[in-house]
């Protein structure tokens, strides 16, 4: 079981990898390349654009093929961008490069999350989901420390070469190590594999199914509202705001990315123990890390001048909380999407942050332009676009979450009352306890 996740984990950790260095070789791209800096952004928002629009047939995939395929041809498909990335010398045969990550690391996520209801029991799989989300960041900090080194210390061609070795291990491991389903032994003593039911409809009538299922619904609003703005800030925007925007140097912008990553490290477990332990209180959870996403936000913007360093600090802590948040976006499918349909569930429901992020991207790039440039004021309004987004984020959040709701009332008679009157409820009984 350990050793089947572990394997899984680590194919994760790789494609985190891949999909962040090029952020991390962005300016060395401009020069190895020769192409302007909005030129070299377009290969990151391919790479979002392709494995955002793979997500729903990578589900279907997942469930008529399992996990164990798929992770060995995403893995293959990243080894083989990367390896062309290190030999690309014009922009088009980059971008086809990152095309090639993009797809690979589209099979990835969603095939590892797959694998965990399968191995671990119901009440573990939150945690479960949650430290795998967490340990994917290793990924990060492997593009920002030794990748970012060996470009430094070697170059473009070896830097890319040896990162693709990474999934290519990764691919490796997968086929050998890991396995859809456990088996078991019968009372003859000979090995049978376990399986989960399957169903024979088309392809379109199981997507069908899937997006009429509330919980798919809720777990993509979520995904989107708790992940696009931490997306975003970490693919494409965070370095350039700190750095043009506040004017931080560069090993100041650095440290802030550090904790950035670290603080996701973090957050996971935490989050995960929570919403095992109290499965109906999971959206009121999600709502408090769009806010906590959110309102840092609201004072840096609003702040008169270059926000102070503990304020961005603050920023960097609260903006990396969504990262680990959207992974319970994941959870409402663990719990009320048949097996059979999990894969594509997931597919569904990790457009979500994906598709916010690109509309994140452009938009924040669009508002730049017309602004002139990356200063201050710009990067402010550009950055305030993501408060109409998240509003829209939580609206979808309490439609769906109604209709959840309903649903688990009328399937399990158990009535999910809303937290304020709760908390209301326990607060009058501690009054009433302390003054007998």
């Amino acid at each position: 079981m350990w050793f089947v996740w572990a394997a899984g984990v680590f194919t994760y950790i790789a494609a985190v990898m891949q999909r962040t260095t090029f952020g991390i070789a962005g300016v060395e791209a401009a020069r190895h390349f020769s192409a302007p800096a909005g030129l070299i952004g377009t290969f990151v928002v391919l790479q979002l654009l392709v494995y955002a629009g793979l997500q729903i047939p990578v589900g279907v995939l997942i469930d008529r093929f399992g996990s164990r395929l798929l992770l060995v041809v995403g893995s293959a498909l990243m080894f083989l961008g990367q390896f062309a990335l290190a030999f690309a010398e014009s922009v088009p045969s980059g971008i086809v490069a990152r095309i090639i990550v993009g797809a690979g690391d589209a099979m990835i996520f969603a095939s590892v999350l797959r694998i965990i209801p399968n191995w671990f029991p119901p009440r573990q799989a939150p945690l479960m989901t949650q430290v795998t989300a967490m340990l994917g960041q290793l990924g990060q900090i492997a593009s920002a420390v030794p990748f970012a080194w060996a470009l430094g210390t070697f170059g473009w061609t070896p830097a890319f070469l040896g990162a693709s070795l990474v999934s290519l291990l990764g691919a490796l491991a997968a086929a050998v190590i890991i396995r859809n389903r456990p088996v078991e032994r019968t009372d003859s003593g000979s090995i049978r594999r376990v399986t989960t039911e399957t169903e024979t409809v088309s392809t379109i009538e199981r997507i069908k199914a899937v997006w009429a299922h509330p919980a798919t619904r809720l777990g993509m609003a979520t995904h989107f509202t708790t992940s696009f703005s931490t997306m975003a800030f970490a693919m494409m925007w965070g370095y350039p705001y700190l750095t043009a925007g506040e004017a931080l140097t560069g090993p100041q912008a650095s440290a802030m990315m550090t904790l950035f990553a670290v603080t996701s490290l973090g957050a996971g477990p935490a989050l995960g123990v929570f919403t095992g332990r109290h499965p109906y209180r999971r959206s009121d959870m999600v709502m408090a890390v769009v806010a906590v996403t959110m309102l840092p936000w609201l004072l840096v913007l609003l702040w008169p001048g270059a926000a102070p360093m503990p304020l961005l600090a603050l920023l960097m802590v609260c903006v990396a909380v969504g990262g680990p948040g959207s992974a319970i976006g994941f959870d409402f499918a663990r719990t009320f999407v048949p097996a059979h349909r999990l894969g594509t569930a997931t597919g569904v429901i990790n457009t979500g942050g994906f598709s916010g992020a690109l509309i994140t991207i452009f938009v924040t790039g669009v508002v730049l332009d017309l602004l002139g440039g990356y200063g201050l004021t710009s990067f402010r309004w550009a950055m305030a676009t993501q408060l109409p987004i998240a509003a829209l984020g939580l609206l979808a959040i309490a439609r769906t979450r109604r209709q959840v709701r309903a649903q688990i009332t009328r399937e399990e008679g158990v009535e999910i009352e809303p937290l304020v009157v709760v908390i209301a409820r326990r607060y009058r009984h501690f009054r009433d306890a302390h003054r007998r």
